[in-house]
């Protein structure tokens, strides 16, 4: 299924069987394999992971892949300054009438505006979701596409 240009959809993100979070967003294209949605950011005040802020006002442009395990989610302030890219690792997104849906696999990655900065993150919590002993074959894609995404934001590629 495909979504148009100018449509809400709700995203959808599952952690470990529940909803973690759905929230409102607006379809910017859908090609079939990439669909771009922006949002303003979702949560609850600012959230300060000591490298970035989300606050209030921000904008998120966010790319779910139905063919790689991963999203990216580029995130702009209110006044439009690039503060990064926000990667998830997650299963491939399930595009479906006025959702997208994506499972979180615990891996992200933080990629600065400047690129000086690129961080592997919750490791630990991936480690500790035994993925790896449920599911070795999603375990072992889920950490390619953590290389990839990370391989891609030093190489300075296009991050999408």
């Amino acid at each position: 299924m495909s979504a148009r240009s100018g449509d809400v959809v709700d995203v959808v993100l599952v952690k470990a069987g529940r909803v973690k979070i759905r929230y409102p967003a607006e379809v910017v294209t859908d090609d079939g394999t990439v669909l771009t949605v922006r949002a303003a950011w979702a949560g609850e005040g600012v959230r300060d992971f000591g490298f970035v802020r989300f606050e209030p006002g921000d904008v998120f442009t966010e790319h779910y892949r139905r063919d790689r395990w991963y999203s990216v989610k580029e995130v702009r302030a209110a006044d439009g300054t690039l503060k990064g890219w926000y990667c998830d690792v997650t299963r491939p997104a399930e595009v479906r009438a006025g959702e997208v849906v994506v499972e979180d696999l615990d891996l992200d990655l933080w990629v600065s505006a400047d690129r000086r900065l690129v961080l592997r993150l919750d490791e630990d919590e991936f480690a500790a979701s035994g993925l790896a002993e449920r599911d070795p074959d999603a375990a072992a894609r889920a950490v390619e596409a953590l290389d990839a995404l990370e391989a891609l934001a030093r190489q300075g590629s296009g991050l999408r």
